[in-house]
């Protein structure tokens, strides 16, 4: 399905006879139909972002989505969402977003996850403004936890060695 969804984004055409790629236009074509109409320029395809010296990632689209500079994330899923099952869909929203802003001096105000179901079921969430800065600092917060576990590992791991253990 993302393939699909790059290349139109790209203006490009891929075909794919596959039994995979039969099950995943028709969901590409949904997204496309649906979630992508309101986009009115497209920034970059399948964009590879990174905050120096602490983290990076892909993400699927960047785009002006509603007249807001956006992040966006495709899912294909078997089954519908809910909201509270995607916590870490919107960290990694909120990660591109303060990545983007950092290094291209963007202002990302919006996060749209797209989600579409082999059976064609649509779902859109979307981040803005206030939202997207609460998911910002969660990020941030988990972010920190993770270089403080790598830190205390490595005091963990650490062995003191002296020059006359390898004379003996």
């Amino acid at each position: 399905m993302h393939k699909f969804l790059e290349h139109y984004v790209l203006g490009t055409n891929i075909v794919d006879l596959t039994g995979i790629g039969q099950e995943a236009r028709p969901m590409a074509d949904k997204i496309i139909e649906v979630g992508l109409a309101p986009v009115e320029e497209y920034y970059g395809s399948e964009v590879t972002l990174h905050y120096p010296g602490l983290y990076a990632g892909q993400t699927d689209l960047v785009c002006l989505h509603n007249d807001l500079e956006t992040i966006v994330d495709f899912k294909q899923s078997n089954r519908p969402k809910k909201k509270e099952w995607i916590e870490d869909y919107y960290m990694q929203i909120a990660a591109y977003a303060m990545a983007h802003d950092y290094v291209y001096g963007s202002s990302i105000r919006q996060g749209v996850i797209m989600v579409c179901t082999p059976d064609l079921y649509y779902q859109e969430f979307r981040i803005t403004d206030h939202e997207l800065r609460t998911w910002k600092h969660k990020f941030l917060k988990r972010l920190d936890m993770y270089y403080e576990l790598i830190h205390d590992e490595k005091e963990k791991a650490k062995v003191n060695l002296n020059p006359e253990d390898f004379t003996k």
